[in-house]
């Protein structure tokens, strides 16, 4: 059972007994105050019946001192007197009807039976006040049973409030007692219960604690293989020792990474001295010749004679070739630090992909030439019109034809195009060579700036390693992509796919 689980239980089980004590508390109370307010009930009614009693007293005598004078002489009532007598039996029949409303239900019998001989009873005399001053009124007056039932009702209606009184007396000693004795225990089980869950809960935590202490310890002081298994909790604590079992996992990963990093960052460190060293060896090649030629045009030009002008167009011809390619390579080396620092932009607009196609093959043709390699370009008339970034695409496809034909001797170099019909809206161009290849090593490397395929890859061939980095990221530039497939001594195929439709441009570069 997890912490948090056996806290709550204890909680509850507190919780429990205390509202078992508060419960008994204003149970107990408010049974108290029901007794109190019944035996108050039962001890006014009393005393009310006492006063009735006493009222009928007085009225019987009175009535029975008026039937006697009436009998002996011919004196009348007034009309106060008349009043006076009507009032008083008015305040017993009201006394009486207050003495029902403090009844209860074992004594709505009695009170029933009170109620009724006592209005009959009252009839009579409110009767005989109104028809005492009438000669020819005749009503016998020392019949004594109307008042003595009377009487006789409201004593056994007060010995029974008696008797309920004495009862609620009772109720109220049992129940205070009772409640007395039901906080008295709970309060006791609230302490005992409490300690002993306060000890177990002490003693586990405590256990658990000192075990993720150890295991803490163990983390600290470097045994990463460690794990804290012996906590016998699936709820926080045990939470936490999975967090530490998880942290010193992730703890022997990151320093694995960390390892990793350094490896890779020392990698890196030593494609780019070698990428430096190949930038240098591409540089110094054209400015050699452009330096050298340069000073040969100007030491012929200073001997006397005949000026050979075919030669000098050949060797300026040179000058201007290794410019080029100076310059070339110092536009690579600027779109890649664009590309990096995200300053690339497009520079979007309509123009047919077989035309700049055409220029880059008849471009190559020098080069093919030096290779013995030829050329076959596939019939790209039906190729829709593109909008999106000519300059980039051409840029693009220079680089694949001149890598194709860099690493290929005397082979082929294909050029292939179409629409691709399962969408809509796309081209797709290859451009295939029967050079080297590249095994899957390679592969997985070649579109990475600073990385040729091989370290002998710039001592045979030459290059910088930053042509097919410059395709790939131009490639997602202009909302496309670009694959390479390729087995060593076979050759190797490359596809880029580019949207067509200028909405579709938009919405994937």
């Amino acid at each position: 059972m997890s912490l948090r689980r056996r806290l709550t239980l204890s909680l509850v089980t507190i919780l429990i007994l205390f509202a078992v004590n508060v419960g008994t508390h204003f149970w107990g109370s408010f049974a108290r105050n029901e007794s109190m307010i019944a035996y108050r009930g039962s001890v006014n009614a009393a005393q009310l019946s006492k006063e009735v009693e006493q009222l009928l007293q007085d009225q019987r005598q009175q009535i029975l001192v008026l039937a006697t004078l009436r009998e002996t002489t011919d004196d009348r009532l007034e009309d106060t007197e008349l009043q006076q007598a009507e009032d008083a039996i008015t305040t017993i029949n009201g006394k009486i009807q207050k003495l029902g409303r403090l009844s209860q239900s074992v004594t709505e019998l009695p009170y029933d039976q009170l109620w009724e001989s006592s209005s009959y009873l009252l009839k009579r005399w409110l009767q005989f006040y109104l028809s005492y001053n009438k000669s020819n009124f005749e009503m016998n007056m020392n019949d004594p049973l109307p008042f003595l039932e009377t009487s006789q009702r409201l004593k056994e209606l007060e010995e029974r409030q008696a008797f309920i009184a004495v009862q609620r007396a009772t109720i109220i000693v049992r129940t205070i007692s009772l409640t007395d004795r039901i906080t008295v225990i709970a309060f006791f089980s609230s302490i005992f219960l409490t300690a002993t869950l306060g000890f177990f809960l002490v003693r586990y935590t405590n256990t658990s604690l000192k075990r993720l202490k150890k295991g803490t310890e163990r983390l600290g002081g470097g045994d990463l293989n460690y794990r804290i298994d012996n906590i016998d909790d699936t709820g926080e604590l045990g939470d936490l020792a999975d967090a530490f079992n998880v942290m010193s996992s992730k703890l022997r990963n990151a320093i694995y990474d960390v390892r990793s990093a350094k490896d890779s960052a020392d990698e890196a460190n030593a494609a780019k001295s070698i990428f430096l060293a190949n930038v240098s060896h591409e540089l110094r090649t054209p400015l050699n010749a452009i330096i050298g030629y340069s000073e040969m045009l100007h030491d012929e030009l200073g001997d006397e004679g005949e000026v050979p002008r075919l030669q000098f167009q050949e060797d300026l011809y040179k000058i201007t070739r290794s410019g080029q390619q100076l310059l070339t390579l110092i536009d690579d080396l600027l779109d890649l630090s664009k590309i990096e620092t995200g300053k690339m932009s497009l520079h979007c607009e309509h123009f047919k992909p077989t035309d700049i196609l055409k220029e880059a093959c008849d471009a190559l043709t020098p080069m093919l030439r030096n290779n013995d390699n030829t050329l076959e370009l596939a019939d790209l008339r039906g190729l829709p019109t593109l909008y999106n970034d000519a300059t980039k695409f051409r840029q693009i496809f220079t680089n694949l034809l001149s890598n194709a034909n860099k690493f290929t001797k005397k082979g082929c170099i294909s050029v292939l195009g179409r629409e691709i019909p399962e969408r809509p809206g796309w081209i797709e161009l290859v451009v295939r060579d029967t050079g080297i290849g590249m095994d899957e090593e390679q592969l997985s490397r070649v579109f990475e700036a600073f990385v040729q395929a091989d370290s002998s890859t710039s001592a045979n061939y030459g290059g910088t390693g930053l042509g097919l980095a410059i395709c790939r990221e131009f490639c997602d530039l202009m909302g496309g992509t670009i694959e390479v497939r390729s087995q060593a001594g076979e050759g190797s195929s490359f596809t880029v796919v580019l949207p067509t439709d200028l909405a579709l441009t938009h919405a994937t570069a």
